[in-house]
Formats: C-alpha cells, structure tokens, sequence
C-alpha cells in the first residue's frame, strides 16, 4: 500500500496566490460534484503534518468524446459546506477488506453550486460549461467517479501494538475500484418545470437538461458495486483484530457528519479510549464516541463528526484504541422472566428464517456489555445443518435443510453469552418445529381461498386464525381449531382487488411462542365481469326515442364487483359508440 513514511502528500494552501489560480475557488467554497464526494471520503491518511491543497486543476480530459480521468495525488484547497454526510464502514471477517457505503446530502443553494461546478468539470466536453446540466454530464459522473475514487486516500489508517498517535507508519485503508458504484438522487429532477432537451448536437436522443441555477436539493451515493465483497482493502492484520489496535481517521474538513465502524464478531473485542487530536494537540472540539454491541456479536462503533469553517485550517485527527483483553470487572449475563421457558417449542416454516423480531427477544435476557445466543442442537443428526441465533437487529433466526420432515424436531439449549466470553449460568432448552403444513386454492367460485391446515402433532391443540390478504387490503378473519385433523377455512376475498393474494395469520399453542405467517401459495384473485343493468320505461321498453324517432338514449347502471374502473360501448347494427354521460 502507498505511504510516504507513514505521512501523506496531500497538502491544503491557503496562499491567496494558490487560492486565485485553483480553477474551482469560490466564493461558497463549494468544489465539484465529485470532488465534494473526495473531500468526504478520500482526503489523507493520518499525519502530524498540515493537510495542504496544492493548486491543481482537475485531472479530467476530454479525447475523441470519452473522459480519461487521474486523480493520483490530487489536492484540494478549500472547504466543501455540505449539509450532512453519513458514513457506513463495514469490515470484513478476513481483517483485510471492507464495505464503505457513504451518502452526501446537499441542499438549497448548495446544490445549484455543485450543479455549477459539475458543469464546468465537463468544460471542453460536448454540453459541458454551458450553465446547463443534463442526464449526459450525470451519466459521465457515474462512470468516471468510481475511477477517480479509486486514486485517492481513504483518510483512514489501523496500525497493531499499543496505542498510537501521529506520524507512525500506518496501514492505510485503499479504494478498490472494481468494487466501487456511485448514484446520485435528483441532480437532474425529473419533469422540472425548466426542463428542456439538451441543445448539443452530439447529446444522447433522450437527453435532458436543467438549469444549474435550481436549487432542488440532491444526494450522491457510494456504495459496494453489485456482485463485488467489497470496495476498500488493507493489510490484513497479523491476528486478525486479537491483539491491541488504533484506528485512525482524519476528519479535517467534514462540516457534519455521521461516522459508523462494524467490525466483525471477535470475542472481547472492545473501545477501550478514544482521542481528538487538533493540530497534534488533545481537543474537545467533538463529542466521544459511542460502542455498542450487536446482538450477533459484533461491535459497532458511532461517532459524530464537525468541523466548523472557523476551524480551517486545523489538522483534526481521531483515534480510537481497541483491545481484547478482558475487562477487570465483567457481570455474568442473565435470562429475564420474558424468555422461553424449558420446553418451548419456537414455530417455523421451512424457507423462513426470521423467527422472532428484535423488540420482542431484547426482552429475554440482560447484560451491562450487550448479550448474545449461543445455541446447540442436541441431536447428533442436526449438528452442523442446524444453526439459531440473533442477527445485528436481534432477530432470532433459524437456518437448517430445506428436506426436513414436516414432524420432524429440533432440540437446542440455548445460552447467554456476552461480548467478553461470560455465559449464564442456567440454559434453556428449546425445539424448533413446524405446527402445521398447509396448501391453498382459489375456489371454484372465485370468491374465496380455501386454506387448508394439517396439524404436524408437535403440539397437542392448535388455534388457527387466517385472512386473505394484499398489501394495503385485506379479508375477513376466519378461525378454527384442530387437534390431529385437518381443516380447511374459507377465507372471503371481498374488497381485495383482482391480482395476487397471500394467507396471513397466527398460530397458537400452549407452550408454543404464537407464529404470526404469512404464506405465499402463488394464489391470484380472478377479476370478476361487471354487472350491466338497464333502466325499463313504463311500456317494458329499454330505450326511450326523440320525437323524430332517428335518436333514442338508454339508461342504467354499471357495477364492477372489485371496484375497477369500466370502459363501456355499445355496438347497434355494426357502428360502436362510447358516448355515454356518466354520473356517480
């Protein structure tokens, strides 16, 4: 990885003489587009020295109607004043490789400056520099963006061993620029009241162009490209996060902002201090982070970030030391009088993971530091195909084969473990089962579903309580309750709209955690025909004639059974018509 003796190049000049020749000095201190997206993401690996922008154009030429772009070493002079940025940094379990996904928010006037300086990065380009910007210039920033990222610093840097401050000889984070995507929400607003076709003759059939004096307000995203693991790489770490580290990061320059660190799930891994380094000296300037522990066992570490324009030119640092050693003091995690007891059985369907919401099993146990599941299948059969536990959000889940028997069992004691390896004393022992099977049809009339339930006798009774059910409609509940029989309930499809329809429902049981469903059988509701009826004169007739008796109207009313709208016509000795007032 680059490094220049552990400090970086990129330098920030506060010269006037640099400030006037820097093609984007302006009075809002507002940079391109891009460049914006650098600033927030990719400015330099930690240093004691200033971050000094060195004047330089940006490296982005026009050859035979394409882009080539090169942002190696590229330096930046002025603050970006963004409104808000949020950063996401996932790390990978190999300690060598990470997600970053980051979204950069831009408002009011702001934005018509990005649109400004987006605009003029195109100069020499067709449309470019013409005080309009059109779906082409957007298209040309997703496609050059990811390059340019790419050549730059990630403004991050991990280094093992004791706690660290200043110029060592950090391992810095870098882009991968295979992995990186970038998006943007509304930097062209579709339909603007200003919008026009774009007036190049070499724009793009369907392109379209906005003034950049709007100020819509609009988002750039980064995020990890489809089909790749990651966007950013390192060094891998020695141990692999099992020994004291210091995470770096410069934050010069970040208005305001929101920082995110998940690490992967390594037992005893902790914060143990953090620091804000102004120019090399101890500041306050920001607030202390905040680490928290998923419920599936990783650390997550949030810290806000701001830099005031006042503050320029000072050089701010954060560090956050970490470590596995244990705790002096760490009390053992305990169950709550809210978890299962001995015996539960917990209800599932093959194909469905999610077993129990996160607000529901936060309530099971306690801990001062966080708590997880540990589980284990007592079966010999079901060990290594079974797996239970709670995800980031604390969801309880269950992965296991999609062959199982419809009767078949799975036995698991279950403890609570904290981050620091401390288990409960007491266990519960739990079975994950299926408490039915079921199949379903559309009726013969159309008028409902027939919901068939077969009990599996994991459990002695089962109250079953079911709808039809669409995203925002949904049928009248129909309930029933089996011992070892099957049982088919009608569920009435009224006021459900002709498309697709699922079951939706609960299953109840004593020692059963209730199981609310919601099947999917690839059911569709048939659209029913309207219903005609015509009005009948006093002489049994249906029309009523003028008194040239070359014209004659008809009267009635029109119902469709599932509330669609009805285009009518009437055919009469081969000439059609539509002409009908219509009221109601």
């Amino acid at each position: 990885m680059s490094r220049d003796g552990g400090e970086v190049s990129l330098r920030q000049d506060t010269t006037a003489e640099s400030m006037a020749r820097h093609r984007f000095a302006q009075t809002s201190i507002a940079l391109t587009i891009i460049v914006l997206f650098l600033i927030m993401i990719a400015s330099t690996a930690v240093t004691n020295q200033k971050a000094v922008a060195e004047p330089t154009e940006f490296p982005t030429s026009a050859r035979q109607g394409s882009l080539d772009v090169d942002c190696t070493g590229y330096k930046f002079e002025d603050l970006f004043d963004y409104n808000f940025a949020s950063f996401d940094i996932l790390l990978g379990d190999d300690w060598a490789t990470a997600q970053m996904t980051a979204v950069a928010y831009v408002n009011g006037s702001n934005s018509a400056t990005v649109r400004e300086n987006l605009d003029e990065l195109f100069e020499g380009t067709p449309g470019g520099n013409n005080s309009w910007m059109s779906t082409d210039e957007r298209e040309a920033v997703r496609a050059i963006g990811p390059e340019c990222i790419a050549d730059m610093d990630t403004r991050i840097g991990i280094r093992e061993g004791l706690p660290h401050r200043g110029g060592v000889d950090w391992n810095d984070l870098e882009f991968v620029k295979d992995g990186i995507a970038l998006d943007e929400v509304n930097l062209v607003p579709e339909n603007h009241p200003e919008e026009r076709d774009c007036q190049d003759l070499l724009a793009s059939s369907d392109c379209k162009e906005v003034p950049v004096s709007i100020t819509d307000d609009l988002q750039i995203l980064m995020f990890t490209k489809e089909g790749e693991s990651h966007n950013v790489r390192f060094d891998q770490l020695p141990n692999s996060g099992v020994s004291n580290f210091t995470l770096a990061l410069n934050v010069t320059n970040m208005s305001s902002a929101g920082l995110v660190l998940t690490f992967p799930q390594l037992q005893g891994l902790r914060l143990v201090n953090s620091s804000i380094q102004d120019d090399n000296v101890e500041s306050n300037a920001m607030p202390l982070p905040e680490a928290e522990y998923l419920p599936d066992g990783r650390l997550r570490v949030s810290q806000d970030v701001n830099y005031a324009a006042s503050d320029y030119p000072i050089l701010r640092n954060l560090f956050l030391d970490f470590t596995t050693q244990a705790p002096e003091t760490n009390e053992i995690p305990e169950w709550t009088a809210d978890a299962p007891v001995d015996g539960t059985v917990i209800p599932y369907s093959v194909g469905t993971r999610d077993l129990v919401a996160g607000e529901v099993t936060e309530l099971w146990a306690t801990d001062d530091s966080g708590w997880a599941l540990d589980c284990q299948f007592a079966n010999q059969e079901w060990v290594g195909q079974w797996t239970a536990g709670l995800d980031e959000e604390g969801t309880l889940f269950l992965d296991g084969p999609d062959d199982v028997a419809a009767d078949a069992t799975a036995d698991a004691e279950c403890s609570v473990i904290d981050p620091f390896g401390a288990s409960s004393i007491e266990t519960r022992n739990w079975t994950f089962a299926q408490p039915f099977t079921s199949q379903a049809t559309i009726s013969e009339s159309g008028d409902s579903v027939e919901f068939t339930v077969t009990p599996t006798g994991v459990v002695s009774e089962l109250s079953i309580s079911a709808h039809a059910h669409q995203m925002t409609m949904m049928g009248e509940m129909r309930m029933a309750t089996l011992a070892s029989d099957a049982s088919t309930l009608a569920l009435p499809l009224d006021g459900l709209a002709p498309g697709e329809v699922m079951v939706m429902g609960q299953a109840q049981s004593n020692g059963m955690l209730d199981y609310n469903f919601m099947l999917d059988f690839g059911l569709n509701k048939p659209s029913a025909p309207p219903v005609i009826e015509v009005d009948v004169n006093l002489d049994g007739s249906n029309a009523t004639w003028d008194a040239s008796y070359l014209k004659f109207t008809i009267a009635g009313k029109v119902l469709d059974p599932d509330g669609e709208n009805v285009a009518m016509s009437l055919t009469l000795c081969g000439y059609s018509t539509n002409d009908f007032v219509r009221s109601g």
